[in-house]
């Protein structure tokens, strides 16, 4: 079974995760998966919750990686996986995860998807999406307080403290290994149609 591995990567609120459950709505439910790589942020249960608000999330050691590239490696194989459930409130893994599999196409969606090198030799499409840095902010206020139970105030300290400088350092130059750079200001239909044209190049 020929599977095709998406990688969507691009900073926070630009519009991965919106562009990869549109892409889910275009294929039938068990021929496509989105993995998010939020789902594999490392379980903080072991320290204090204190401590826990004080990891930079947007850093590449927070994720999992580990057990994301094992995932991915299997999942493209058409082999069951067992993705973690992160709660965000209290940033710690719970003991629930959710199962897949037999999928023809995977869509990883992530600010870090195209960091990482293990996961690029992995994937047979990349695309980034380009968002200007006010736009990224306004929906990462909305969508932290409305899905995750944050405060204005703790979205703002740990954009302002973690989030913009790992975006530049990290995030944005991941775009050079991108297929694809799409503007995440775009209509929703057209961002879908472009990466679903890539798909069936």
């Amino acid at each position: 079974m020929n599977i095709t591995v998406l990688g969507i990567a691009g900073g926070t609120g630009s519009g991965k995760t919106y562009a990869a459950k549109n892409l889910l709505n275009e294929y039938p439910q068990d021929s496509i998966i989105h993995i998010s790589m939020d789902s594999y942020y490392k379980d903080l249960s072991y320290i204090n919750y204190t401590r826990r608000v004080e990891q930079n999330f947007d850093h590449p050691d927070s994720i999992d990686i580990n057990l994301l590239e094992k995932h991915l490696k299997q999942a493209s194989k058409g082999n069951k996986i067992n993705i973690p459930i992160y709660d965000f409130s209290n940033h710690v893994r719970l003991g629930e995860t959710v199962s897949i599999s037999n999928a023809k196409i995977i869509i990883v969606e992530g600010i870090l998807a195209l960091h990482f090198s293990q996961l690029r030799k992995l994937y047979t499409l990349k695309v980034f999406m380009d968002t200007p840095e006010n736009i990224r902010l306004e929906r990462r206020l909305v969508r932290d307080v409305k899905e995750r139970g944050r405060t204005v105030k703790s979205i703002k300290d740990q954009y302002n403290t973690n989030v913009l400088a790992m975006h530049n350092k990290y995030v944005e130059p991941s775009k050079i290994f991108s297929d694809l750079i799409l503007d995440g200001e775009d209509n929703i239909n057209n961002i879908v149609n472009k990466i679903e044209d890539l798909i069936k190049s």
